[in-house]
């Protein structure tokens, strides 16, 4: 275990980084095949031998301090730099090659996967790219799909992967026609995607009679608020893109979702899944902050 800063190993900056990212001992020990008492004493250890708090224990889980973020920066910068060595190995051997299904939704494929499909088909020109958009989960256990790009808050427990970035919420409407919500028509989602958080928020607050139209997907609702049929809550990533589209209210956490790269565990030793997926968590990753709507496209 780390004796003084001079002592930190791969393992320590790991840990640091798995529990910023899940924000919380149970989701770190989950990412790191650990269980919750071995990354409780192991924080301790890191703490007491750095001599420094990393995390502020919250009713509502894990805060980094700002040695926390700080550490945990540096183990992203440290998985990028393995990821980056990974492909240069890979490079060296046979190139993966074959078919590779992958599973996504609609607004997640338009407005954010489809250039880094591009790039990582430059890269890995023998993998052909099989692309099934769904709103519902296909079972990759069926084998339905071999990757699955999803943004849950509960990826099932018989896959494994990574949590990639957090997707913010905000309420839109369409720029020219008001900032205020009194007397406004809505938008809402369609049964489809009914589960989302941000579905059951806006059914207990917008009144029947002001529903102008529901659509089963995110980009029907994006096009139906970027058109003025009404106001209505979109995924801060695809809206703030839009010029005829500006927020009516800041994000509500209680609206996000974590972002997951997900697989079969008997597949994720397959070449083309393992570089598919390294490939898609650094792309994803420079993408954090949009997602997270920490900074607003419109002019």
């Amino acid at each position: 275990m780390a004796e003084g800063a001079d002592g930190l190993s791969w393992d320590d900056f790991r840990l640091i980084g798995a529990v910023a990212e899940t924000r919380g001992l149970a989701g770190a020990a989950g990412r790191l095949g650990l269980n919750h008492s071995t990354v409780f004493r192991r924080l301790g250890a890191i703490e007491a031998a750095l001599g420094v708090a990393l995390f502020e224990r919250r009713r509502d889980g894990y805060v980094p301090t700002p040695a926390g973020e700080e550490m945990a920066a540096v183990a992203g910068r440290i998985a990028d730099d393995v990821v980056d060595f990974a492909r240069k190995v890979v490079g060296r051997q046979p190139a993966p090659s074959g078919e590779l299904r992958v599973t996504t939704n609609d607004s997640l494929l338009l407005h954010l996967l489809m250039p880094m499909f591009a790039r990582f088909r430059a890269a890995c020109p023998e993998v052909r790219l099989d692309v099934v958009t769904s709103n519902p989960a296909l079972n990759l256990s069926r084998r339905d799909a071999d990757v699955a790009i999803r943004a849950t808050d509960r990826p099932p427990d018989t896959l494994v992967g990574r949590r990639v970035a957090r997707i913010a919420w905000a309420l839109y409407g369409r720029r020219g026609e008001g900032e205020g919500t009194e007397g406004r028509d809505w938008v809402l989602p369609g049964d489809d995607i009914a589960a989302l958080p941000v579905a059951a928020a806006a059914r207990a607050i917008v009144p029947p009679g002001r529903v102008a139209c529901r659509l089963n997907t995110v980009t029907g609702l994006a096009g139906a608020v970027s058109a003025g049929i009404g106001i209505g809550h979109l995924p801060c990533f695809v809206a703030d893109r839009d010029p005829w589209l500006v927020r009516l209210a800041p994000p509500d956490p209680a609206h996000a979702a974590d972002l997951w790269l997900l697989t079969h565990p008997d597949l994720r030793q397959s070449p083309r899944v393992r570089v598919f997926m390294e490939a898609m968590g650094t792309e994803i990753g420079r993408q954090r902050a949009a997602l997270a709507g920490e900074a607003s496209a419109n002019p």
